[in-house]
């Protein structure tokens, strides 16, 4: 027993001393790179062996959600859980695998690409990883002078803009000196991802004026001379502008004391009667269109199948809570046990389908929304895959619109974003099979929110609702409408 437990200690040190021979380095500094070029996000082994048979992958360390940017395992790259923004752009060199250099091609940077990127690399024996700190750097335009008039003194009002940069950058006036001018308003925008800045001075003296943007290692600059023939100018305008007013005033006197006061006032009374004419005709046109909408959608509802859809609870994400009759959904706030042992449900998006499915003709059915401010709904193959991380488009089987952080979206070959100013209290959903065609609509304003077109269909449609991804706060359910 001595001997077994001696051989089991030796055994474990060699494999402790050989593990620690190993470690996975990558880059000590920041890593920065201006947007739009190629980046190397340095990883290897040190000292230096073969990670052909070993499993690589990256992943984004300071993300909450889906992390992985790049995965080899088994002897080729598996990115089918890769982030979507980095589809097609991440690289490993599969000939220095053999060197142990697990170095990442990142092509095409963009500023959502700036954050903190952790190499793991494991064998059957070690593991170990580094953390590369990556930095974004975007070079907006140069910067335009403007001249914005004179103040009441004199003095000329200047303004520089640029826009384009990332991160937020430094904007700064100064005279042919070298000499920092203070600026009277500054103003900073973000559009998405980018800074805009604009800065105001006023000059009172002629002299060579330049408009510096400066980010870092970067720095454009733009040159303004305001000479004294501008000032000249200025108080010319001002003689100017001062007879006009003096002029105006004495051709506005003489005008009020001739003008024939009666025959102004009859036409301001005409044009008042012709202005409320024309507002009571607009109102019963709104009225009529009104009627006539609210007769063709009772005609509508008429002609397409109405289906009576009730969820199953069976395929629900087990954070979920159907009602008994199936008419709603909403966040339970706590994963619940199933004796199915979650067998068919969906473990990250927390969606739901219908119990039964179509397979031909036209249905319809209707879904409120109120309230709720993340969702996703539609219709799906009842085959699609409903584990991990899900694109929900018609290649994976899903046709669908949602609405998240205040927007609306749909997703064919790319997300489709609509206006932030719809606010859909409910939703209905059209199928044509035969035709391929799935639409929806804002059913309280009748107008057509998106419609997938030339689909093709060769198994059963299934009704689908989602509350989002992982999780969602908000306690208002999604509700399966019977009155209509």
């Amino acid at each position: 027993m001595k001997f077994i437990c001696l051989t089991l200690l030796i055994f474990s040190g060699i494999t402790d001393s050989v593990s620690e021979r190993y470690e996975v380095v990558g880059s000590a500094d920041t890593v920065l790179i201006v947007a739009g070029e190629d980046v190397i996000l340095p990883c290897s082994v040190k000292p230096s062996i073969s990670v052909v048979d070993m499993r690589v992958e990256w992943f984004r360390s300071d993300l909450k959600d889906t992390q992985l940017v790049h995965l080899y395992e088994d002897h080729e790259d598996r990115n089918r859980d890769q982030i979507q923004s980095y589809r097609e752009r991440t690289k490993l060199n599969h000939q220095e695998l053999q060197r142990g250099d697990a170095s990442l091609k990142l092509s095409s940077v963009r500023v959502s690409d700036e954050g903190l990127y952790k190499c793991f690399i494991e064998s059957k024996s070690w593991y170990d990883d580094t953390t590369v700190d990556v930095r974004v750097e975007a070079v907006g335009r140069p910067p335009v002078i403007t001249v914005d008039g004179f103040d009441h003194s004199g003095g000329l009002h200047l303004q520089c803009e640029s826009e384009g940069w990332y991160p937020e950058p430094d904007l700064e006036w100064l005279d042919s000196k070298g000499v920092s001018l203070s600026s009277e308003t500054t103003e900073t925008h973000r559009n998405t991802d980018r800074f805009s800045v604009k800065h105001t001075i006023t000059v009172h003296h002629s002299d060579k004026i330049h408009c510096r943007v400066r980010l870092r290692h970067h720095m454009i600059e733009a040159l303004i001379i305001s000479s004294s023939n501008m000032f000249s100018s200025w108080r010319t305008s001002v003689i100017m502008i001062s007879i006009a007013v003096v002029l105006s005033v004495i051709v506005g006197i003489l005008t009020a004391v001739f003008a024939r006061k009666n025959r102004d006032y009859d036409r301001l009374q005409n044009e008042k009667r012709t202005l409320q004419n024309e507002k009571r005709t607009l109102q019963n046109e709104k009225r009529r269109l009104q009627h006539e909408s609210d007769q063709h959608l009772q005609l509508l509802k008429t002609i397409i199948p109405k289906v009576n859809v009730i969820l199953d609870a069976d395929t629900a994400h087990p954070r979920l809570i159907v009602s008994d009759d199936g008419k709603q959904v909403r966040d339970g706030k706590r994963q619940t046990e199933r004796l199915d042992g979650d067998k068919d449900r969906f473990n990250n998006y927390l969606g739901v389908l219908g119990k039964d499915g179509f397979s031909s003709g036209c249905f319809y059915f209707e879904v409120q929304v109120n309230g709720q401010t993340e969702w996703d709904l539609g219709v799906t193959r009842e085959s699609v895959n409903r584990k991990g991380s899900i694109i929900l488009s018609p290649e994976d089987g899903y046709w669908i619109v949602g609405q998240y952080e205040g927007g609306y979206w749909a997703y064919e070959s790319s997300y489709v974003s609509f206006s932030r100013s719809m606010n859909p209290q409910r939703i209905g959903v059209f199928v044509n099979y035969e035709k391929g065609l799935i639409s929806f609509c804002d059913v309280e304003s009748m107008s057509l929110i998106y419609s997938y077109t030339n689909q093709s269909f060769n198994k059963k449609l299934f009704p689908f609702v989602s509350l989002g991804y992982t999780s969602n706060v908000n306690p208002i359910p999604l509700i399966i409408c019977d009155d209509y």
